[in-house]
């Protein structure tokens, strides 16, 4: 218990007194949100991220709502590391992390995916709505000030890949992130600082998710 206490205030939780009533729920609760966050940026982890992704597959197969997943990588980021060190790259992260969710509604989740790369899940989203959202982004990012240790700013640019999830239709989270990777990669070496994404997403049921919503496993029950 000592240890999960010192690493709740090394995180800056504050937790009640020892003898409140609500003390012990205060610190589960903290030790369950601490676990659930990427430790610099503040932002879901990579574990949060999964579970909210498989509930969102649940949910657009059973209602065929839209819903969209950004993949959003910073541009020329081991750049940054490079000419002014570790310390300007955390900088960075923690100011892309807070343009995105700046941008972003509060039924959204914004993860950090992995080093330089982040990820958006967004809900009942039309794809007019996809592209006015990944804009904005890559917009508010471009115009963010980076301020540095020494004093002097640095400015960063990102590049998005996005891919809706198709409607009425159980896929998986594999093939959904394939996706916004495939789009993210057209929008590095389409010259970065740019946004693709996928067309209508009625047009986009690839083989292996037609082949998981006519899947005989669906209609065993009916046997």
């Amino acid at each position: 218990m000592d240890a999960a206490l010192q690493l709740l205030a090394q995180a800056g939780c504050e937790l009640p007194a020892r003898d409140d009533p609500l003390w012990l729920q205060t610190v589960v609760d903290a030790l369950c949100d601490l676990s659930s966050r990427d430790a610099l940026t503040g932002l879901a982890n990579r574990r949060q991220f999964s579970i909210a992704i498989g509930r969102e597959i649940d949910r657009v197969a059973r209602a065929g709502e839209p819903a969209l997943v950004l993949m959003v990588d910073i541009d020329h980021f081991k750049q940054v590391n490079d000419a002014h060190g570790h310390a300007a790259g955390d900088r960075v992260l923690k100011a892309v992390a807070e343009c995105l969710q700046e941008c972003v509604r509060p039924m959204d989740t914004v993860a950090r995916f992995g080093g330089e790369e982040f990820a958006i899940i967004l809900p009942n989203c039309p794809s007019t709505f996809g592209v006015t959202i990944a804009e904005r982004i890559r917009r508010r990012v471009e115009q963010r000030a980076v301020a540095l240790e020494n004093g002097r700013t640095i400015s960063v640019t990102i590049s998005l890949g996005g891919a809706f999830a198709p409607q009425w239709v159980r896929s998986t989270a594999m093939l959904w992130i394939e996706r916004a990777d495939r789009q993210l990669f057209q929008a590095k070496t389409g010259g970065r600082n740019r946004a693709c994404l996928e067309p209508a997403p009625d047009s986009q049921v690839s083989a292996e998710e037609k082949s998981l919503l006519f899947s005989t496993s669906q209609f065993d029950s009916l046997e």
